[in-house]
């Protein structure tokens, strides 16, 4: 952890002291929420860093479930089966990104199906999507469904207007 311009740090701070003193409160919530794995705290030096954070036993409907922390802080939410897990996932006013790790196809299917999310990621990392090459937007509060660099992307910079004329 330190500066991201050393490339031997593969993870540099948060962007702000106010997206900073946000992700602590988060951490501080998810404490009284779930039950802190590992990290929670902040790291001295010059920038702000965070450890990373994990908080097991966390409720479906706790706030650091239920919001995007946008910071180094993990939810770990269990669920009964794969059916319960995209009722979880989908149980937000969120859907920027999610993924899945199966080999079953069905559940492939169903995800691909059913996960309301923008970016879809199956047996893979969930982040790194390309402009250009993967569009990349989220559903419902994490975006307008519009993907950047997607065809579409463009109309979000007009607006539409229908005229009608009797001669």
């Amino acid at each position: 952890m330190g500066p991201a311009k050393k490339f031997d740090n593969y993870m540099g701070p948060v962007s702000s002291r106010s997206a900073f003193d946000k992700i602590m409160a988060y951490i501080e919530t998810g404490k009284k929420e779930g039950r802190l794995v590992c990290g929670g705290e902040a790291v001295s030096g010059d920038g702000f860093f965070i450890q990373p954070t994990v908080i097991a036993d966390v409720g479906p409907g706790a706030k650091i479930a239920q919001e995007e922390i946008f910071g180094p802080v993990l939810a770990v939410i269990k669920a009964k089966d794969f059916d319960n897990a995209l009722e979880i996932a989908n149980g937000t006013e969120y859907g920027l990104t999610g993924a899945v790790y199966t080999k079953n196809e069905r559940k492939i299917e169903r995800a691909r199906r059913d996960f309301s999310v923008g970016n879809l990621y199956i047996n893979r990392k969930c982040t790194g999507a390309l402009v250009g090459v993967q569009p990349f937007g989220g559903f419902n509060m994490s975006g307008t469904d519009s993907k950047a660099g997607g065809r579409d992307y463009l109309l979000q910079f007009l607006q539409a207007k229908s005229i009608c004329q009797r001669l």
